[in-house]
């Protein structure tokens, strides 16, 4: 049986609301498709430091997880995030200011 699949539009909204309640600033830098278009989460450090985060397959699970694309210098995350629009204009980005790297993507709800 083929799993559901919440609208990106949907997860995001949840996302962005999620973060609201735990207080960690959020908003889009870049809207994809509404149904079915990716999602990079760019949690800022405020350090001039930035991770980069995308979900994809576990190949062992079967499962779809999130995992860090890239860590390193804020400038260095934003030409990756450049570099994966120019690739795919449907793409979300999303971006955090979270000075201990709070993403909540390890909680349940967010896979």
């Amino acid at each position: 049986m083929a799993e559901a699949r919440l609208a990106t539009g949907l997860w995001v909204a949840a996302y962005l609301a999620r973060l609201g309640q735990a207080h960690i600033p959020a908003y889009v830098v870049a809207r994809g498709d509404a149904t079915a278009g990716a999602v990079l989460v760019k949690c800022a450090r405020l350090n001039g430091t930035a991770d980069l985060w995308a979900r994809e397959w576990d190949l062992d699970s079967g499962e779809r997880i999130w995992s860090q694309m890239r860590a390193g210098a804020e400038h260095d995350v934003d030409a990756a995030i450049a570099r994966q629009r120019g690739f795919d204009p449907d793409l979300w980005v999303i971006e955090i200011e979270s000075r201990d790297g709070r993403t909540l993507l390890d909680q349940d709800g967010l896979a």
